[in-house]
């Protein structure tokens, strides 16, 4: 084969592999903030869901080793999207005003969500890695009265609430942008392309605006139950009539 037609292929599965872990990523955010929110239904909503994903309702007995497996995995998967994101941000202090200077002269909607993106997307990868590790060494300490510990007694509450602004906010710009960059949202006419893009953003902001919300009464909710149980840090929560 002549090596002149030969096209290379690795840009577009890199690309691929970005929007796939990407996806995944923006499902488990989704599906977590949702799970963690259980805690403003009540406690025993709490303590039940903290029991599924230990495997209480499969195996007849709780296995806290589940969290930490699934933990480890979203922390690679985190790992995967973030080096192979890399390729694209600046490498230098002269790329960084070169693309500075291109976002303020476009005056663009579309390339100013690209650098919340890079910024949120720094900011996430450092303060998941901190919770995430928690999850995967400590597994058994979580609960409504765990977790209110954690992020109340722990002084945690400040990571977690950067965490949900940088990891909800580039969750809902990256769906956004992949939409668009796989041509879901695409029309023949350029006018209703720009308001098929225009609802997309809209609904962009609903979706943000939504979990942002639920997850700021979650982290209030888990901080209320912290200080009121401060005086019993370390006792784990049991509803009213399972053993303890």
């Amino acid at each position: 084969m002549d090596k002149r037609h030969h096209i290379d292929k690795t840009p577009a599965r890199l690309d691929f592999i970005q929007s796939l872990t990407g996806f995944i990523l923006a499902l488990f955010i989704s599906g977590h903030i949702l799970f963690e929110s259980s805690i403003l239904i009540s406690n025993d909503a709490m303590y039940a869901m903290t029991r599924f994903f230990e495997g209480y309702y499969f195996f007849g007995e709780s296995h806290p080793v589940i969290i930490s497996f699934l933990a480890t995995a979203v922390l690679l998967i985190i790992i995967i999207h973030a080096l192979i994101a890399l390729r694209k941000f600046p490498s230098n202090y002269k790329q960084y005003k070169s693309i500075k200077n291109h976002i303020q002269s476009l005056n663009h909607h579309d390339t100013s969500l690209w650098a919340i993106q890079v910024i949120t997307g720094f900011a996430m990868f450092f303060l998941a890695s901190v919770h995430l590790y928690t999850m995967i060494t400590l597994p058994n300490h979580i609960g409504p009265y765990a977790s209110s510990d954690r992020v109340a007694g722990g002084m945690m509450w400040p990571l977690y609430l950067m965490l949900l602004f940088s990891v909800i906010t580039h969750a809902g710009v990256g769906l956004y942008r992949l939409i668009l960059k796989w041509g879901f949202f695409e029309a023949k006419e350029q006018k209703c392309m720009k308001q098929r893009r225009a609802l997309l953003r809209i609904i962009m902001y609903l979706i943000i605006t939504f979990y942002l919300l639920v997850g700021i009464f979650a982290l209030a909710k888990y901080m209320n139950i912290g200080y009121e149980h401060n005086y019993k840090t370390g006792e784990r929560y049991h509803p009213a009539g399972v053993s303890k």
